[in-house]
């Protein structure tokens, strides 16, 4: 019996899965080779030494998160104003408390995979802008503190949490060649959690009278307009963070090595 003419003859598909049927122009069949091939890229499962490098050390940095949290909760437990809900007022401590559970995430992703998920390093472009934002802001006034013939205590604790994880998770995202090829829209999301923190923090500290921060206190500063002021540098560092890390991953994104040309006939 002869084949028939309007069936076509299977052929090796060399990115592992067979197509059913091959589209008719060329160009559309080169197209969908190469999203099958990105696709069987992108669930396969990270065997490279580099991404299970990546996927313990991130690991140990959410180990060392949570090292530099109990540090600094016993650190400041040995002041006598302190209270214990303060402690998880300041945006530093929440914004520490995500990321433990971002590296862990990002840590066990690594481990099994060699491109990240989208969503999760969505999550991680936004938790390492606010780390990296505290630790701008921290730096700011202790350089401050010290104008103002001011003694500012730094212990490894608050250097941990403000500068050496942040500056490690800054060079985990700009090494990353298994991050998400992240849109421009993510930048809608930046200031949600800092809006929703700075109302509550304002109106929790108008009542108890106490703000984790000297800006936020208009009695500390020259007055509400000097709040106003330090509000808008910081919406500023947000987006301007954000963004940088955005376009970083867009470009350099280096998700999986680029597709082996593809026959024209």
């Amino acid at each position: 019996m002869c084949a028939r003419a309007d069936r076509p003859a299977r052929t090796d598909d060399p990115t592992g899965s067979l197509a059913a049927v091959l589209p008719a122009r060329p160009g559309k069949a080169r197209l969908s080779l190469r999203r099958v091939a990105r696709r069987n890229a992108d669930l396969s499962p990270g065997r490279s030494p580099r991404r299970q490098i990546v996927g313990i050390l991130r690991l140990v940095l959410a180990g060392a998160e949570v090292l530099a949290l109990l540090g600094y909760f016993g650190y400041i437990l040995g002041f006598k104003s302190f209270i214990v809900y303060n402690y998880f007022s300041y945006f530093t401590v929440q914004s520490a408390i995500a990321a433990v559970g971002v590296f862990i995430a990002a840590g066990i992703v690594a481990l099994r995979r060699e491109v990240d998920l989208p969503w999760l390093d969505w999550i991680r472009l936004l938790v390492t802008t606010y780390m990296i934002v505290s630790g701008i802001v921290f730096l700011a006034i202790v350089i401050q503190s010290s104008s103002r013939a001011y003694t500012m205590e730094v212990p490894w604790s608050t250097q941990l949490l403000h500068f050496w994880i942040p500056g490690i998770a800054l060079v985990d995202w700009l090494t990353d060649t298994g991050k998400a090829r992240l849109p421009w829209t993510t930048l809608a999301w930046v200031m949600l959690v800092p809006s929703v923190w700075g109302a509550f923090t304002l109106i929790r500290g108008a009542l108890v009278r106490w703000y984790p921060y000297f800006f936020l206190d208009p009695k500390q500063v020259s007055g509400p307009l000097e709040t106003v002021l330090y509000c808008i540098v910081a919406v500023a560092l947000f987006t301007g963070i954000a963004a940088l890390l955005t376009w970083s991953s867009r470009g350099w994104r280096g998700l999986t090595p680029p597709l082996p040309p593809l026959p024209t006939a």
